[in-house]
């Protein structure tokens, strides 16, 4: 129940705490890596992208004109909210969207809904509980307007915004495999990013750095030798956390996605409907004393003793005869030949595949 209630929220927290630690500062103890979960993952980094118009530094330098450098603290944090709170958003105007389009489709099949009459009381308890009551269902009544009023607005311009959102994805998306921008998405053209991949000496320039912080962390503490010690130990701990803290992020996901398996298949089995095995065929009727008996081949008919023309069956019975022999039969005694059940004409019924 948990994981069907809260699961995407828990991502959604782990995302931004997770991104939060790729893309922000958390103290001195973490350098930050310029970059998301999943682009850190590829060994990409974040760069800002600065237009040159000095002629001479383009002559110089690359020919595209763009110079990158670090993120500044303004496009770390609206890249998170680009790729954490933005999308939070999209998914609830998603809901709020569908529970329109579902209201509307079922108004106009059943109508309007009716008003309700169970919370009516029709005791008289005083002139002060009415008007408190009414207060309130006044409140309630302005409270519920407004929510209809903006999901009628959001089921209106909620298409638009999310063709207009696709399109641009789809267009910008294209343009750079054509490598016409260096702009894969709205987002990142608007804070003027590049997604770069991070160079080797990049990589062992962010090691060496993070090594050099945790040394001078180490040397700047202060106190008698127990309490080094265990501050030591806290800080080890500290950086133990943030070192593994992808992998444990990796970790948590698979568990989680794992879990919610394991529940969904359990529901899944509880709610699954009994599968009995299909009953066994009734037993054929039995032959009365006073009736035809059945000849050892089936394929001849019990009346004419012939092979049998036009296959016909008694459905009282499910005996096989001759058409015209079980009607002349049926209709002079009006019973099976065979079982002596009483029968009429109506329930002959002609076979079109003679097994």
């Amino acid at each position: 129940m948990f994981f069907a209630v809260f699961g995407f929220k828990f991502i959604l927290i782990l995302l931004f705490v997770f991104g939060n630690a790729c893309l922000t500062r958390f103290g001195v103890h973490h350098s930050y890596t310029d970059a998301s979960f999943s682009e850190s993952l590829y060994g990409l980094r974040r760069r800002a992208a600065k237009i040159r118009t000095n002629k001479a530094d383009i002559r110089s330098k690359s020919s595209d004109g763009i110079q990158h450098s670090g993120l500044e603290r303004r496009q770390r944090v609206l890249s998170v909210v680009f790729l954490v709170v933005l999308p939070y958003f999209k998914s609830k105007l998603h809901s709020i969207y569908n529970k329109e389009r579902e209201a509307r489709l079922q108004a106009s099949l059943w109508g309007p809904g009716e008003e309700r009459f169970e919370d009516v009381d029709y005791f008289d308890e005083g002139e002060a509980s009415i008007t408190t009551r009414t207060s309130t269902e006044a409140e309630a009544t302005m409270r519920t307007r407004l929510a209809k009023h903006i999901q009628k607005i959001i089921g209106a311009c909620y298409p638009w915004i999310h063709a207009t959102s696709e399109g641009l994805t789809f267009t910008y998306q294209l343009l750079y495999l054509l490598d016409a921008t260096g702009f894969y998405s709205v987002g990142l053209h608007a804070l003027g990013i590049h997604v770069c991949r991070a160079t080797g000496q990049e990589l062992m320039d962010t090691s060496s750095r993070i090594s050099k912080i945790r040394s001078r962390e180490r040397e700047r503490l202060r106190g008698p030798p127990w309490l080094k010690a265990v501050q030591g130990t806290l800080l080890k701990c500290t950086y133990a956390l943030l070192d593994y803290a992808q992998t444990g992020l990796i970790a948590a996901v698979f568990i989680f996605k794992m879990m919610e398996w394991w529940y969904q298949s359990a529901e899944e089995r509880m709610s699954a409907p009994t599968v009995y095995p299909p009953p066994p065929p009734p037993p054929p009727p039995k032959v009365a004393k006073d009736g035809i008996p059945l000849p050892p081949d089936r394929t001849i008919c019990p009346l004419c003793s012939q092979k049998r023309a036009n296959p016909s069956v008694v459905t009282v019975s499910g005996f096989v005869f001759c058409y015209a022999c079980i009607h002349k039969y049926v209709s002079q005694y009006k019973r099976c030949p065979i079982t002596l059940m009483p029968a009429d004409i109506e329930q002959i019924r002609r076979l079109f595949h003679d097994v």
